[in-house]
């Protein structure tokens, strides 16, 4: 019953910082990005990756930058309702306050974030002269087990609830019990991801396999985790019932797909 009620008793903010609000969220994203790197340097390291820590620590900075940008316009663009205004408010898009209230920047699309990450990561690769598909695989690999803290930060945060249920382990949000799916995204999403690409780093056939392989099972992994997963407010369900993160899973695992066919040949055909 204590877990049940969880959200009852428990308050999303860690702390007051000279007036200003950290919340719990803010502190498992941060916790999220220390593990990627972390486990970053340590498979570059194992596996013998000719990248220096340096070198790692740059391109997550360029990374994150990318990360930030991309997620939060994908979100103004895929499923923001005042798409609009922002367009027309471009100053309003990182706005952390509201009401003269500070509130943090809200409202991020992962499918965004990977574009920003993209465009990032391969501007990296032109300045430093570091080939981008060893950076796709070594990140690939990487950013599974910090996934789990963020998608633990969305659940402090109340946020990305899950569809109305009868499970005794659901959680109560507003009166009705849910279920707690930013925890099942947690455990596909990151755990059982990692598991599968560190076991799979042995048996790589192509220089981006990895990173390809990552956006594939993520993609899976996510179509299937929206089944637990509310659909956001102010979209619904799309046609044939799915929602837009399975729509937008789709766009990102098709092309991946015909990506890997085409590196995959073209490492045959150097072999031949």
């Amino acid at each position: 019953m204590e877990w049940n009620y969880l959200y009852n008793h428990f308050d999303p903010v860690a702390f007051d910082l000279w007036g200003l609000k950290v919340h719990w969220y803010g502190i498992a994203y941060v916790l999220a990005l220390l593990v990627a790197l972390w486990v970053a340097k340590w498979i570059a390291k194992k596996d013998a990756y000719p990248l220096s820590n340096e070198q790692l620590e740059s391109y997550f900075i360029w990374v994150e930058v990318g990360v930030i940008l991309g997620a939060r316009l994908g979100y103004i663009l895929f499923y923001d309702p005042f798409t609009a205004y922002y367009l027309t408010h471009p100053w309003q898009i990182f706005n952390p306050f509201q009401n003269g209230e500070f509130i943090g920047i809200r409202g991020m699309s992962y499918h965004g974030a990977v574009i920003g990450f993209l465009i990032a990561s391969f501007l990296f690769a032109q300045r430093h002269g570091v080939k981008f598909w060893m950076l796709m695989d070594l990140v690939g690999i990487s950013v599974p087990l910090g996934y789990v803290f963020g998608r633990i930060g969305n659940f402090l945060n109340q946020e990305l609830i899950g569809r109305a249920t009868e499970v005794p382990w659901g959680i109560y949000v507003a009166g009705v019990l849910r279920h707690p799916s930013q925890l099942y995204e947690a455990f596909l999403e990151g755990i059982v991801l990692f598991v599968i690409l560190y076991a799979w780093r042995s048996r790589v056939k192509f220089t981006g396999q990895l990173g390809i392989m990552y956006l594939i099972l993520y993609a899976l992994a996510r179509f299937v985790a929206e089944f637990w997963r509310e659909p956001d407010a102010q979209i619904g369900y799309l046609v044939g019932g799915v929602t837009m993160g399975q729509l937008l899973s789709l766009a990102m695992a098709i092309p991946c797909l015909v990506l890997w066919g085409y590196l995959a040949k073209k490492e045959r055909g150097k072999i031949l």
